[in-house]
């Protein structure tokens, strides 16, 4: 008969001597990532290799360090590679709303701006000073004294040739006319000029005619010539602008000659400026319509010859490291921002502002997964800007406004970036899954595991992390059997004997938590009582609900039974996850045989409250006893199996066993002990599988039994193979070690069932059938039983219609001919009836 567990198979204790420091104050601080070896080396590959849709994805478990990891890395890896150069937006002067993007060195991009700043300062100083200057109004003066002495001159010769002809020069709303005069100088009137004889008067139109064709000639010229000045004025604008500032624009483009973008956009400022030369001058003051009405100056703005550097690495140490804690469009992509004056929105190229991949430019973007799923957009642009390897900068609502408007369209930029996301397994496999161009575009996949093996090295590095973390947050140092309970409590987070917990910022909670009942209690070390008061009283915390349904337990609203011997009832067991804290939870199943062929009715599953796993496990359970008791001859049963007073979803396979027990248990009419609770999943051959929650399951049940009174005969049946999983609370281990509750491991189904019975299970004999006085004989009696009912059953039907077929023939009604058809309806009725029963089972 399988035998109990000893206290020493159900907690690895963490041997003191082990350590040989007094305290972790005496410790060397450990920097580095501890149990993530393989998630290091994919890392390690992903930052290293720089071939395009190698970014990475770090998934894992909250608190295993992923962030912790990829910042250390981040922070080494990118201090040995170079400054990626700035970038900076300059006006476009051929189309305003295309700004162009210039990259220059790092640092650079600052001194190309106060280069074009300090320009700004002399065309504002100096343009003006120029056309000031008596050298320019000399040139200018001289220019337009000869324009008017050439006009002079023309108009002079024309006036005394019209004089000596009796004509005159006049204004006139259409312009300059000939008019004829009298000897007095007056023009004639039209009496006048109608009272002269005809042939007078012919001669007078002709030589008018030809004076003002000569007048219209002359008006030509002068204006040609008025253009001429223009042009020459401005020619000697230019000259005079060219001469003031000429030098300047000269030196900025010897010093950028490399670049050749930033020369042609010299050049384009230097044709801006000659074209704009009026915005230099001195304006003058005019007048307000009213004069109580003083108008605001009108300031020319200069920021088209501004410089707007939107990344800046003049700092930078190395390549640039982002963390991007808010992923939306305009944080990674950057904006256009706008300024509101009457009423009007406007903006110009030196309101672009940088996003996170403008910035991360030539280094890293770490970007939390679901962070950037969560915000529209976001995804899909970021792709696409990888793909691409540009940055574009856009407007993504205008495809979805009525009317479409007017922006700034700035040039894309560049991108040469490694993306880093991180978040949790589900979130990868989905993406992985479902997205065809997450597999194109993140090939790395560093996985964090949650725990790591419990080897001497590693207990030293779980050692060296309190310490650490005991120093950074000037915490109270940790003694040899304080470190011990935070390693021992490693392998319960873990729920393995073999391994260690890697979720390090529960462990570094258990740290602070520690030391603040350390420091309550007035102890200048944490011992290993405060570290043991830190895990009750967070389980103090957050198990409300538990205490509540052990109330409901007790008192007998949930009814679960802790002694005596029942037929067809066993306790069985569940975990109950709250999210931030799991506790076990017994719960009473039990089975109901009768005479029939329906089969194992699993009560769940027909009020649909049964996973898919737990209709396997019922399943399995059905196959087994066919192999079990059917090996010779076939067996009819109709059973029913439930959870009592269970009102939610039933999933997994953990209570094959216990189901099996409690359906064993009604068949041969045996009661199993209900001071037992029972966990564990089996196969068809009646192998008992692993299963999870073991440790939960046996001090939720523990618990129970405290409450009403340990008497030694309480106890769990576990599979043999969590034995390795058991790192129960000090409390249980002691009422084993005092002999007041059991734990029995088991291998085999038939085991466990021994001990619920107190009787053997039973081999099968030479003839196939069972010994007397075990348990498998008595369900193969019960089996041969039913069927032996389930026979007389079909005799009596048969007699039934033979004895009403003699009636019939003796009133004529057909003879044998009507027996036959009645002992075949029978038949068929027969078989239709039992392959229904064996469709429902």
């Amino acid at each position: 008969m399988v035998q109990p567990l000893n206290p020493e198979d159900l907690y690895r204790c963490c041997e003191l001597d082990f350590f040989k420091f007094d305290t972790t104050e005496n410790m060397s601080e450990f920097r580095g990532t501890i149990g993530q070896e393989k998630a290091m080396q994919a890392m390690d590959f992903g930052l290293s290799l720089e071939s395009l849709g190698f970014n990475i994805f770090a998934l894992g478990e909250v608190g295993t360090g992923k962030m912790r990891t990829i910042r250390a890395l981040l922070s080494e890896k990118s201090l040995t590679e170079k400054v990626p150069p700035d970038w900076c937006y300059v006006y476009n002067f051929k189309d305003p709303d295309f700004p162009l993007a210039v990259s220059l060195e790092p640092g650079k991009g600052v001194l190309f701006q106060n280069d074009m700043n300090e320009l700004i300062k002399v065309l504002r100083s100096e343009i003006p000073k120029a056309f000031e200057s008596k050298e320019y109004e000399k040139q200018r003066g001289k220019r337009i004294e000869e324009f008017q002495q050439k006009q002079k001159e023309l108009f002079s010769q024309l006036e005394e040739e019209a004089q000596s002809k009796g004509f005159a020069i006049r204004k006139a709303v259409s312009g300059l006319l000939i008019v004829p005069v009298k000897k007095t100088g007056e023009p004639l009137t039209e009496e006048e000029f109608a009272a002269l004889e005809e042939k007078t008067r012919s001669k007078v139109e002709e030589m008018g005619k030809q004076l003002q064709e000569k007048l219209d000639d002359i008006v030509r010229e002068v204006r040609e010539a008025e253009k001429l000045v223009k042009e020459v004025l401005g020619g000697l604008e230019r000259e005079i602008a060219i001469g003031a500032i000429g030098h300047f624009i000269e030196d900025l483009k010897r010093k950028y000659s490399f670049h050749g973008k930033i020369t042609e956009y010299l050049n384009a400022v230097k044709e801006d400026i000659l074209s704009h030369l009026e915005d230099f001058k001195p304006a003058e003051e005019q007048s307000p319509p009213l004069p109580f009405m003083k108008m605001p100056r009108q300031e020319v703005s200069f920021a088209r010859y501004t410089v707007n550097v939107i990344v800046n690495n003049s700092e930078c140490k190395g390549a640039p490291v982002v963390i991007e804690s808010n992923p939306t469009y305009l944080n990674l992509f950057g904006r256009t921002e706008y300024k509101v004056q009457y009423g009007m929105a406007t903006t110009d190229f030196t309101m672009i502002k940088a996003g996170s991949l403008h910035k991360a430019n030539g280094g890293y973007l770490v970007i939390n997964a679901m962070d950037l799923l969560k915000n529209i957009f976001s995804y899909d642009a970021l792709k696409r800007s990888i793909k691409d390897r540009t940055i574009k900068m856009e407007d993504v609502w205008e495809q979805y406004r009525l009317v479409s408007t007017s922006g700034l369209k700035p040039e894309p930029i560049s991108l040469d970036v490694k993306v880093i996301l991180h978040g949790n397994p589900y979130l990868y496999y989905l993406l992985y899954n479902l997205d065809e161009e997450y597999r194109e575009i993140f090939k790395v996949k560093a996985d964090f595991d949650n725990r790591m093996d419990r080897t001497p090295e590693n207990m030293e590095k779980y050692a060296a992390f309190v310490a650490a973390c005991q120093k950074e947050e000037h915490l109270l140092p940790f003694d040899r059997t304080g470190v011990s309970k935070i390693v021992e409590y490693g392998s319960r987070l873990a729920d393995h004997q073999q391994k260690l917990s890697t979720k390090f910022s529960y462990v570094a909670d258990l740290v602070r938590e520690s030391h603040y009942w350390a420091q309550k209690e007035g102890s200048p070390v944490v011992k290993a009582e405060h570290v043991v008061r830190a895990i009750d009283e967070r389980v103090l915390r957050v198990n409300r609900i538990e205490e509540r349904l052990r109330e409901a337990t007790i008192e007998d609203t949930l009814i679960v039974n802790t002694s005596g011997a029942k037929v067809g009832q066993v306790n069985g067991l569940a975990v109950l996850s709250m999210g931030d804290y799991s506790f076990g939870k017994p719960s009473r199943i039990t089975a109901r045989t009768f005479t029939g062929r329906a089969g194992v009715v699993n009560i769940e599953r027909e009020t649909k409250m049964s996973g898919k796993i737990h209709e396997k496990a019922i399943m399995i359970i059905t196959s087994y006893l066919g192999g079990k008791y059917a090996t010779q001859r076939p067996i009819s049963l109709s059973a029913s199996i439930t959870f009592e007073q269970l009102y939610d979803m039933v999933e997994g396979d953990s209570a094959t066993c216990a189901e099996l027990y409690a359906l064993l248990s009604s068949i041969a009419g045996v009661p199993l002990k209900q001071s037992f609770a029972v966990t564990g999943s089996m196969d068809q051959n009646g192998e008992v599988q692993p299963i999870g929650g073991v440790n939960q399951k046996i001090e939720g049940f523990f618990d129970l039994c405290k409450e009403r009174g340990l008497n030694g005969e309480h106890g769990v049946i576990i599979p043999k193979r969590n034995v390795k999983h058991l790192m129960l609370r000090e409390e249980v281990v002691n009422a084993v070690k005092e002999g007041r509750f059991l734990i029995y491991p088991i291998e085999r189904m038939e085991e466990g069932l021994e001990v619920l019975t107190g009787m053997p299970a039973g081999t099968p004999q030479e003839d196939g059938s069972y010994p007397e006085g075990t348990i498998n004989r008595l369900v193969m009696k019960r089996f041969e039983e039913i069927s032996a009912a389930l026979e007389k059953k079909k005799e009596q039907v048969l007699e039934s219609a033979l004895a009403g077929a003699s009636r019939k023939e003796e009133n004529g009604a057909g003879g044998n001919e009507m027996i036959r058809y009645l002992l075949r309806r029978v038949e068929e009725l027969t078989a239709a009836l039992e392959s229904r029963k064996g469709e429902e089972a």
